[in-house]
């Protein structure tokens, strides 16, 4: 069954995570907050890739040269030259990711719709398949484009970090494998993506950071 952002409220998942040992007092002090789906699926996809491995100024700073250069639909990056894609500020293998992403959603004719009534992992599966979409790529598909509730982006810095220092000031041994993150993180099942949003605000500077190093 495909869970959508309308099963889970935000006042839902804040006084659930309210009550939560670890997040609670954060929760209490930043307030509900919401998750916000963007409109357009591969526009947001792009934005994602922008987001890979540099900090988020950068991402920011190459966003705005590429939108001011080329039309970011599927059908605008096919007819975008490689050279243009590359003074706006994208890498060589950057450059190649999002000429995958046009390709695939061009000939497959993708639209948000279509992800909407996937499941999670089918979603990760059929994004994961194109070259240059990891598993952190995919997760904030699910957050930032549809909206799913209940998603634990362990591939993301902030969210590690945050984690790190949340269970550091309970005295307890912060350092945990990726694994171990995500049987810590069971405990805010079904809204483990409202706990990634507290905690990229964990620390004052991770809310900006969030993102800014992933692992593909």
């Amino acid at each position: 069954m495909t869970v959508g952002p309308d099963d889970v409220s935000d006042d839902d998942a804040y006084d659930r995570l309210r009550e939560d040992e670890y997040l609670g007092p954060i929760v209490a002090e930043v307030g509900p907050v919401s998750i916000d789906p963007a409109e357009d699926a591969f526009e947001r996809l792009i934005v994602s890739i922008l987001r890979q491995q540099v900090s988020m100024a950068s991402a920011a700073a190459t966003r705005e040269r590429l939108f001011d250069a080329v039309e970011v639909t599927p059908e605008g990056i096919r007819a975008a030259d490689d050279e243009i894609l590359r003074d706006a500020g994208l890498s060589r293998q950057k450059t190649r990711y999002v000429n995958e992403i046009a390709d695939s959603f061009a000939e497959a004719g993708w639209t948000r719709d279509d992800f909407a009534a996937m499941a999670d992992d089918e979603v990760r599966e059929t994004l994961t398949d194109i070259t240059g979409v990891g598993p952190w790529t995919a997760d904030m598909f699910l957050l930032f484009v549809l909206g799913r509730p209940d998603v634990f982006p362990v591939g993301d810095l902030g969210v590690r970090e945050g984690l790190k220092t949340l269970v550091d000031h309970h005295g307890e041994d912060p350092e945990m494998t990726r694994g171990e993150m995500r049987e810590f993180a069971a405990r805010w099942e079904p809204v483990r993506s409202y706990a990634a949003l507290y905690l990229w605000q964990v620390e004052e500077e991770l809310g900006e950071r969030a993102g800014d190093v992933v692992s593909e």
